[in-house]
């Protein structure tokens, strides 16, 4: 056999493997609605994503993080979360499903410690997510935490907040995280009686690598973490009227 053929072959099988850890490591919502449009049928558990709230305002911010805190209700083992302020609401993020007992809080003064943090988090291993509040990320900088999430197998997850409205512009740069997702806060489902029904979500999957964009109107998530998909829309895959979009990476 070749050099040549002996590189050939290694590289088959690096694809194979490849595609059998995609296939295996991915987190799913269980909603074919959402899970059909990600690679894997899920989201990639070494990876780094990104979330922000739909508009520059505390109540889509709000949302977002309980969008974080459903998703990282759901990995196995503790979870990191990165601040800056300390304006999270705990009882909030446990009705998301991410009780006081799995969350491990770390304040830094600044973005830049945040990041290191972050990124520190994600070399560990044996955290279940890491989640960092953060209103910049480059290019470069969001290339180091994929690589540090693929190699410990650890999902990332920046959630972007902004102090001023000309800082959500850098959302719409580029940067190497596998998914970028908006939350929005919709009217939720009237009840037959005096009362408030579970809060619904605009989710916009504005960018997923290898996978397809779109937008879907969900219930918010329940006590362990799971989105719901509205009654009246249970027999529709998808949202096809909200400005449906395809991926570019």
């Amino acid at each position: 056999m070749s050099k040549a053929d002996v590189q050939a072959l290694r590289a088959s099988i690096a694809v194979i493997e490849a595609g059998r850890r995609q296939a295996r490591e991915v987190l799913p919502f269980g909603l074919q609605a959402v899970d059909s449009r990600l690679p894997g049928g899920g989201l990639a558990l070494g990876a780094l994503h990104e979330v922000a709230g739909g508009g520059t305002g505390a109540v889509d911010g709000a949302a977002a993080a309980l969008f974080v805190a459903g998703i990282a209700a759901r990995t196995n083992g503790k979870v990191l979360w990165c601040i800056t302020r300390r304006d999270l609401f705990a009882p909030a993020i446990a009705q998301a499903g991410l009780t006081p007992d799995r969350i491990i809080y770390v304040e830094a003064h600044d973005e830049k410690s945040v990041l290191s943090c972050f990124e520190e988090g994600l070399r560990h291993g044996g955290l279940g997510c890491v989640v960092a509040e953060v209103s910049h990320l480059s290019m470069t900088t969001s290339r180091r935490l994929q690589l540090a999430a693929e190699a410990s197998r650890t999902m990332g997850i920046a959630l972007r907040r902004w102090r001023r409205q000309t800082e959500a512009a850098d959302f719409g740069q580029p940067t190497a995280a596998s998914t970028r997702w908006r939350v929005s806060v919709l009217p939720s489902r009237p009840l037959p009686v005096p009362g408030v029904g579970r809060h619904r979500w605009l989710v916009e999957l504005i960018r997923a690598r290898a996978g397809e964009s779109a937008d879907f109107e969900l219930e918010a998530c329940d006590e362990q973490g799971r989105l719901g998909l509205p009654r009246e829309l249970s027999n529709e895959s998808v949202q096809t009227g909200l400005g449906r979009r395809y991926a570019s990476g």
